[in-house]
């Protein structure tokens, strides 16, 4: 059931979201932000509480059953999870700690972490991410209190589940949760983009959330989508003993938002401990900051071609290409496969694209490397490259 490898370990505890001046740490803390000056008490405490240091090695049942993900659910399979054993891994998704949190009491919190997620390799896709999660809950009082009559509306009722909303919701009940969703979001992105930034809803499925949402923000003419949100599960508040309350969730990815923000071009810059990108975040005013792009060296490209065994996913080359080259390696494309008509053996061909962040390589070195992640590929996963 093991899948994480020594590279993935390497990263564990590193917290960029909790280094100061780290980019990262920048957006988390401008989130945070927004939402300690949205939502006071009658004290002008903030209500919202942060949680950012949590342990990422969580169960199967935190990340999975916790948040209703099914067992058939093709997001359990080991080929897209960091697995320490068949009980453990590193956290897919800040979700995990949502149970527990609401168990413990909590209407109002985020959460600010590391995530694993074995996938491709290019300048926007990186193993380890950060996410920062929402929760707010309502209870009927809280909920209806603007409402001329509220005594005339419920938050429960027994019905049948529709597109739009789940069976023990009324539909005044969604209709107000989704609008203090959409309200809240849509005033943190003017926060963190302008008020002038464009926004638009599109409706998804989250095994978690139901009805669910996507926020796309126009940035430089294009749609990005930002964040998935939606009105919780009330399954999953009623096991944390929230029963007689309603609310949202939300999730969002830190490195998508502080790429879009902050003008920078690669997610492995991130990871770099170059002063010439640090340098720059270390400023009085996070709200004023724009990535100044330093000299980029070339890339050199390698291919590989090998005949697949039974059982091969791409996730498995591509953690080997990450433990051996590291973050030298800019992309891994799969560019032919091919069956071939008599024996059907499965043929893969990959351009590998190497590039050092902070100096030029040599093709010499480069082979040697391509040489290595050949080798370890075929004692590890059966492989056989085609020469």
């Amino acid at each position: 059931m093991t899948t994480i490898t020594p590279k993935i370990i390497s990263r564990v505890g590193t917290n960029l979201h909790n280094k100061k001046y780290h980019p990262i740490c920048l957006i988390k803390e401008r989130i945070r932000d927004f939402f300690y000056q949205k939502f006071l008490n009658q004290r002008k405490n903030p209500i919202f509480s942060i949680y950012d240091n949590l342990n990422p090695l969580v169960t199967t049942e935190q990340n999975f059953d916790d948040v209703l993900v099914p067992k058939n659910h093709p997001s359990r399979q080991s080929r897209d999870n960091y697995y320490i054993n068949k009980n453990q891994l590193l956290r897919t998704h800040t979700s995990a700690h949502q149970l527990a949190l609401v168990k413990s009491g909590l209407d109002a919190f985020l959460v600010a972490g590391d995530v694993y997620r074995r996938d491709t390799i290019d300048s926007s896709h990186y193993p380890v991410f950060h996410q920062m999660e929402g929760v707010k809950l309502y209870s009927e009082r809280e909920l209806f209190k603007n409402v001329n009559d509220p005594t005339s509306l419920k938050l429960f009722e027994n019905a049948r589940r529709t597109s739009v909303k789940q069976e023990t919701h009324t539909m005044e009940t969604v209709k107000l949760v989704e609008f203090q969703l959409k309200q809240t979001l849509t005033e943190l992105m003017e926060h963190l983009f302008g008020k002038d930034i464009e926004t638009q809803w599109s409706e998804v499925y989250f095994p978690f959330t139901h009805p669910s949402w996507e926020l796309e923000i126009k940035f430089q003419g294009e749609w990005l989508e930002v964040l998935g949100s939606g009105v919780m599960e009330q399954e999953i508040l009623n096991t944390a003993g929230a029963a007689n309350k309603v609310g949202y969730a939300f999730g969002l990815g830190l490195e998508r938002l502080a790429m879009i923000l902050f003008g920078i071009p690669d997610i492995r810059l991130f990871w770099s401990e170059d002063e010439r990108f640090l340098s720059q975040f270390k400023v009085d005013d996070p709200y004023d900051v724009k990535f100044k792009p330093f000299s980029r060296y070339p890339q050199l490209r390698n291919d590989i071609s090998f005949w697949c065994p039974d059982g091969y996913h791409s996730n498995d080359f591509y953690d080997i290409v990450r433990s051996i080259g590291g973050d030298l390696v800019e992309q891994v494309t799969l560019i032919d496969e091919f069956v071939h008509p008599k024996t059907q053996r499965l043929s893969h061909c990959y351009t590998v694209i190497y590039r050092h962040m902070e100096k030029t390589l040599t093709q010499k070195e480069v082979s040697i490397l391509h040489g290595k992640i050949a080798t370890v590929a075929e004692n590890m996963l059966g492989i056989e490259v085609r020469k």
